[in-house]
């Protein structure tokens, strides 16, 4: 028998695979009645709550590169996208489904690296895995997760709430990742905050839970895809425009010296960059207070870019004059 660094997925039956998942994972809450190794899982809704649902697939060499992703990462970032849709609705993290189509030369220790990064992350946020599916492809390897939370009926957040006179609110820093990318694309070694940033974000799923329960914000998107698609997705849900301040935005200091290295504009690639996975909130005026407590008792600062407006332009403001925001990161060309 060849020792564990020689072996490779097609060594294992979709039996074994499954096991080496449930080996990783704590036993299953009670309101899991049928869990993982059944055709279906079987699970009782959250009491007085409205399920929240998203999915989302990783693909090899569009969304991963495992020349520099470690599998631990890949597993991270493959649930971490999901738990960021989550926390811009406001929604408490409960149950996840996780599908693999798996080269089968894969090595195991991959796999087994990459569930043990999916499920670290699961355990933090106190998510049961119940079910998904495995199979193997003569083509990359593709992950795909389908998570579901639960909310209040009164406290999902939407893109669609903002009105004329809120103001734009956004959490953490960014440009981080737009710029750990490129250093690990640089360097498959490199390490420090920006290239952390890019292998294992870290959703907002504190701040959005409060932001949906003390009802601070009117609407709500990630940074998946970069600030300047959500600021342009808020509005258009809302039919509004937005006047976002250049001097404003947060961008992380890191970083900002990559891209002043570069001879790149540090405000336009941050807001044009994606993966940062910080969350954009609009706040009427008459809720700042609430937006204080939000500050006072979240995880992560919050930073005032810029205000909805009822001119439906979306403009950055920068040096007395109103450019166009550049676009976000846009999966189709």
């Amino acid at each position: 028998m060849p020792n564990s660094a020689e072996l490779v997925v097609s060594d294992f039956s979709e039996t074994d695979l499954i096991q080496r998942i449930s080996q990783q994972l704590p036993p299953a809450p009670d309101w899991v009645v049928v869990g993982l190794g059944d055709d279906a899982a079987v699970v009782e809704p959250a009491r007085n709550r409205l399920d929240v649902l998203t999915v989302d697939a990783l693909v090899e060499d569009v969304h991963f590169d495992r020349r520099f992703t470690p599998p631990g990462a890949i597993g991270h970032r493959a649930l971490a996208a999901n738990l960021s849709d989550l926390a811009a609705m406001g929604a408490e993290p409960r149950l996840a489904l996780l599908s693999m189509a798996i080269p089968a030369a894969l090595p195991i220790t991959e796999f087994d690296e990459i569930i043990a990064g999916f499920a670290a992350l699961a355990i933090r946020h106190r998510m049961a895995l119940v079910g998904g599916n495995l199979t193997r492809t003569s083509g990359p390897l593709v992950i795909n997760v389908t998570v579901t939370g639960a909310v209040k009926r009164r406290q999902a957040l939407t893109r669609r709430g903002a009105r004329a006179g809120d103001d734009l609110y956004v959490t953490g820093s960014i440009g981080a990742a737009a710029a750990g990318l490129e250093m690990l694309k640089e360097d498959a070694d490199a390490v420090g905050g920006c290239a952390d940033r890019y292998l294992r974000p870290e959703p907002r799923i504190r701040m959005g839970l409060l932001a949906a329960r003390n009802r601070a914000a009117t609407a709500c998107m990630d940074l998946s895809d970069g600030l300047a698609d959500a600021v342009q997705q808020i509005a258009s849900a809302s039919g509004v425009g937005a006047a976002v301040d250049a001097a404003a935005i947060p961008v992380e200091p890191e970083a900002l010296r990559w891209f002043e290295q570069r001879d790149d504009d540090p405000v336009l690639r941050a807001i044009a960059g994606g993966d940062d996975y910080e969350l954009l909130f609009a706040v009427r005026p008459r809720n700042r207070r609430r937006l204080a407590a939000l500050s006072r008792h979240g995880d992560v600062a919050l930073t005032r870019i810029g205000t909805c407006t009822a001119a439906r332009d979306i403009v950055l403001q920068r040096g007395g004059a109103a450019l166009p925001l550049p676009r976000g990161y846009t999966h189709f060309r």
